[in-house]
């Protein structure tokens, strides 16, 4: 992180950081404060954080279930809940909240991960049309990418399961600099229109 607030400052822009564990609302809360404190507002916020630990049910992981649930559904909870009364005060903002395509199709071993996912999408369009509802002029991008080079398989605690997603990674994958540039196309519309949803793969991605 501090390589990256140096990077950007010796790029002419501006940034800080606070190391959050985004299970801890009063952690992602802090993070919102300082952000407000430090520029005075909130234009967008991203909810990135994710695991993907991949299993079969009968091996039994309940530890991964909760961490993913902790980590992948409450983290997105907790950031909506830290920025949207700022959003809402200053009648403008933009969520992106990141989902996957697995959102929208489950695979063998991926039964929790999917429902994390399928869930941020949810949220997602709940928000929105309550945003709407509200005229708060907020918005809400949900992207849901597919095999993205990551350190997300690093998760993945089941071996057999881990050697598997690696050896397809590996193959199928495409630079975390492509959600990037989908994510910059939804945030530089003009604040009257809103990328609702993004699905994108690698090109050599079939599911």
């Amino acid at each position: 992180m501090q390589k990256i607030v140096k990077d950007i400052g010796q790029s002419g822009g501006q940034a800080t950081y606070l190391a959050t564990d985004v299970s801890e609302l009063e952690q992602v809360k802090a993070l919102a404060q300082k952000a407000i404190d430090t520029y005075g507002r909130l234009d967008v916020w991203m909810n990135n954080a994710g695991l993907m630990p991949h299993s079969e049910f009968i091996k039994g992981r309940v530890e991964d279930w909760n961490r993913m649930i902790d980590i992948n559904l409450r983290g997105v909870l907790y950031g909506i809940n830290a920025a949207l009364p700022q959003m809402r005060k200053q009648q403008s903002g933009q969520f992106i909240n990141i989902a996957s395509v697995a959102a929208h199709a489950v695979h063998s071993g991926g039964g929790v991960y999917s429902a994390t996912k399928a869930g941020v999408w949810m949220i997602s369009e709940a928000l929105r049309q309550e945003e709407v509802a509200a005229k708060s002029h907020v918005r809400v991008t949900v992207v849901s990418p597919g095999a993205v080079s990551t350190e997300l398989v690093d998760h993945v605690t089941d071996p057999d399961t881990k050697k598997a997603m690696e050896n397809f990674y590996v193959s199928v994958s495409m630079p975390s600099e492509r959600v990037a540039q989908a994510i910059s196309l939804a945030v530089d519309l003009p604040e009257d229109s809103d990328i609702n949803e993004i699905v994108m793969r690698p090109s050599n991605q079939q599911g």
